[in-house]
């Protein structure tokens, strides 16, 4: 008998425990400045406290995507608590089959509050109805969160006139790509910097001849750049009359790859472009084997130490962004969202979730959650960001993993103290974007809310359009029977693509 009661006992107390941490879900009434301004006292926004009860905050559960990492043990997860006051349990999905587990976890109704997703789980879980709309919730507690996104990201995560998640935009738009050449024999040898494809043939031949290595190397992946811009190619959608275009069916592409076959077939090109790995290809240019390379601002740094390391004398030069058949230079970009940060309907804690994502939006909040503390993680030289390392990467390499939307218009600053944690990076991120301003195109495409076709087809259509250029350059493929592929590649889901980009595109205008 006296167990029986010492166990009733026990639930009155849990039942009373419940009681008071109730009101933390989707049913709440807390009052909050409106989302256009207003200011907030740091207990109401940061205190450890819920307004309409007066007990904790509850703990939130939120889903990440794979990362090799351990979430509690980061720098940034601790301090998200300590700059909100909530403690957050976090969880990722795998790195295999993550949709089919995705997909498991919403079918079971697993009880998460934020989830971060990419475009085609966004798109899925929003037209299923596993996803809370979230406009309501935005104009209560969101008024950093509505002051941070830039109205046109929004159109990204909107369905039907709706908005279901907060679109992170990363770092902004940013030419990641470039050709460069080895200046060093580029002067021996007496010849100019290209401008166009014409002069680029002419350096790449003499290049063959004259040193016998490999005139240009790259990559399977890395097929399409500044070469194909010359040729009118910019982005994987284009406009034309008004119209989107995919690259696919630009006539432009073919002439593209008419001259990147001949150029093949002359042996200017590395014979083992089909199968480079990007890695392949960087250990062909820096140990002196290939003459010029399309090199990644990221790669940059490793690149350019090894040749410098492998050939003291060597001089490496970055080739403006080549000039169309109109002598005008042009490079494309995508910009748009990069993440999709969703509530699911199963949450009992909507409210909850919703303030911590806009805490974290707290102008303060988020600069420390971008680069940290100053004189700690990074200083500040003539107006810049710049890490302290190591205490920069011990601590905060991770941390984007926890962003949950950007403050659009500082984060690409604080973004760059990440580039500058090595001069030889720095240099090549810098150049890259300075020859790319005013020339830079972005795709007209990088705004649009996840689209079902395009969506479902991309990966497909994307793999099947680089592996039959690649079949083309090497000759396996003659570019005589495009048509036939192009018929293909409409069949498999570009037709239904092409389409749905366009519904869309006129209902912006």
């Amino acid at each position: 008998m006296k167990r029986k009661y010492s166990w009733l006992a026990l639930m009155i107390v849990f039942a009373l425990a419940l009681s008071a941490c109730g009101g933390g879900g989707g049913g709440g009434s807390e009052e909050q400045p409106p989302a256009t301004g207003g200011t907030e006292t740091p207990s109401n926004e940061q205190g450890g406290q819920t307004e309409e009860t007066g007990g904790e905050k509850p703990e939130l559960r939120m889903l990440m995507q794979y990362g090799m990492f351990d979430p509690a043990t980061e720098y940034t997860a601790k301090f998200i608590t300590e700059a909100t006051g909530y403690k957050v349990n976090y969880e990722m999905l795998p790195a295999e089959n993550a949709d089919e587990k995705l997909n498991l976890l919403v079918a079971n109704k697993e009880e998460f509050d934020i989830m971060k997703l990419n475009a085609a789980q966004f798109y899925k879980l929003a037209t299923s109805g596993a996803l809370e709309p979230i406009d309501e919730l935005l104009a209560a507690h969101g008024n950093h969160i509505n002051n941070a996104i830039k109205p046109e990201s929004w159109e990204s995560a909107t369905i039907d006139g709706t908005r279901y998640a907060i679109p992170e935009t990363g770092s902004g738009i940013a030419i990641g790509e470039e050709l460069v050449v080895r200046q060093d024999w580029m002067d021996e040898l007496g010849l100019k910097t290209p401008t166009n494809t014409d002069e680029l043939y002419e350096v790449l031949k003499t290049f063959k001849e004259k040193k016998n290595v490999i005139p240009l190397t790259g990559s399977k992946d890395t097929i399409m750049g500044d070469i194909a811009a010359a040729f009118g190619v910019v982005n994987e959608w284009n406009e034309v009359d008004g119209k989107l275009v995919h690259m696919a069916e630009m006539p432009e592409l073919r002439e593209f790859l008419a001259y990147m076959r001949k150029l093949y077939e002359e042996g200017l090109i590395d014979p083992e472009l089909p199968i480079n790995t990007a890695a392949k290809a960087i250990e062909k240019f820096s140990g002196g084997k290939a003459a010029m390379y399309k090199l990644a601002w990221w790669n940059a740094g490793n690149t350019i130490s090894a040749l410098n390391k492998n050939f003291p004398e060597a001089k490496a030069a970055v080739i403006p962004f080549l000039k169309n058949k109109d002598g005008v230079a042009q490079i494309g970009a995508n910009a748009g969202t990069t993440w999709f940060i969703a509530i699911p309907k199963v949450s009992k804690h909507k409210e909850d979730a919703m303030k911590l994502l806009n805490a974290k939006l707290e102008p303060e909040t988020f600069k420390e959650m971008a680069i940290g503390k100053e004189g700690i993680h990074h200083e500040v030289k003539d107006g810049k960001y710049y890490p302290i390392l190591p205490k920069f990467n011990d601590d905060l390499n991770n941390g984007s993993n926890f962003l949950t939307g950007v403050d659009e218009t500082n984060y690409p600053i604080y973004w760059q103290a990440r580039v500058r944690k090595d001069p030889i990076l720095q240099s090549y991120y810098e150049e890259f974007q300075k020859n790319a301003e005013g020339i830079t195109v972005v795709n007209p495409m990088s705004f649009a809310p996840p689209l079902d076709a395009i969506s479902k087809n991309k990966l497909k259509l994307g793999q099947m359009l680089n592996d039959h250029m690649l079949a083309i350059i090497s000759g396996a493929e003659s570019l005589d029977n495009y048509d036939k592929f192009l018929e293909t590649w409409r069949a498999e889901g570009g037709a239904d693509s092409v389409a749905q980009a366009n519904e869309w595109y006129q209902s912006t205008k």
